[in-house]
């Protein structure tokens, strides 16, 4: 055996070295993440790229044409319904996602801070409202905002008003609250995630120095959670642009957003270009808008310090 392994030819240094990459952790996790990532770059960016490639084709009938144009773009940013419909759906994409962040920061800071061991049933009584259809919680908030609702029923039986408020339903207020109590949970989760990473010795330490609770809060707590309150942001803001459900179901004629515009014409209109432009439009104002909302929060962060 020994002969034999003395005999046989020494390896060259370019096998040598392709020998130690392929042997290396690198290349090991490449070769796990690999079909994860192919899986994810057919599933995900093709479906994004035959979308742009049809913002720039024609619809001719039934049939595309496949001539390049920028006319679907000009009708996107230029039609007065289009740019009000984007406007509407940005301004309550912003008042959802803040009004979700304001209610659901005392949830995850109670939970982390004064939870106990009994953290996890807290997180999990949270999820439970989720465990319905999205669809059926939105019938719900008809139904309690409805004109024979509860709400109205409540207010009546109270005697503050003296007939049941159309105001409640069918406007942009009934879509902003029943997406902030669609999306509450998934912001409260990164939120808990962040103020649980907080070292609690900085907040022990501030105490010795001579900070009340509020100052104590607004310079160490507060500050340090900025990465879960992005996160929220960020993960209610980009989706519920998109909502179509919410708006048609709960908003009327006075909260239809955008989503709505492109879901008909790719439906009934049968134009699917034009809903392809409108959807790299939104796609793109809303990641300009997501970025500076970050630049934002993280200046007024530093300069809180």
């Amino acid at each position: 055996m020994t002969a034999a392994a003395e005999g046989a030819p020494a390896l060259r240094p370019a096998q040598s070295r392709r020998t130690s990459l392929l042997q290396s952790e690198s290349a090991q996790g490449f070769a796990l993440i690999s079909p994860t990532f192919l899986y994810a770059l057919v599933l995900l960016v093709v479906p994004i790229l035959v979308v742009i490639a049809h913002s720039f084709w024609t619809q001719n009938y039934l049939t595309i044409d496949r001539t390049f144009t920028l006319e679907n773009y000009r009708i996107a940013l230029t039609e007065p319904i289009y740019r009000d419909l984007l406007m509407r759906s940005l301004r309550i994409s912003l008042l959802v996602s803040f009004f979700t962040v304001v209610l659901a920061y005392p949830i995850a800071f109670y939970i982390s801070f004064h939870g106990g061991r009994h953290k996890g049933l807290w997180l999990f009584l949270i999820t439970i409202p989720f465990w319905t259809s999205y669809l059926l919680r939105v019938m719900s908030w008809k139904v309690i905002l409805g004109y024979n609702g509860v709400l109205n029923s409540g207010l009546l039986g109270l005697g503050i008003i003296d007939e049941p408020s159309t105001a409640l339903l069918y406007n942009t207020s009934a879509v902003v609250i029943t997406l902030t109590h669609a999306w509450a949970a998934f912001a409260i989760l990164p939120i808990f995630v962040s103020l649980e990473k907080i070292d609690r010795t900085l907040i022990e330490a501030a105490t010795d120095l001579g900070d009340g609770p509020l100052r104590r809060f607004m310079r160490v707590t507060l500050p340090l959670s900025v990465p879960g309150i992005v996160s929220a942001i960020l993960i209610v803001m980009i989706p519920t642009v998109g909502d179509f459900v919410t708006p048609r179901l709960v908003g009327g004629k006075d909260g239809v957003m955008i989503a709505n515009a492109i879901q008909a014409q790719f439906g009934k209109g049968a134009n699917w270009p034009l809903g392809a432009a409108l959807s790299v439009t939104t796609m793109a104002i809303v990641t300009m808008m997501a970025a500076a909302t970050v630049l934002i929060i993280r200046s007024a962060a530093r300069l809180a310090r």
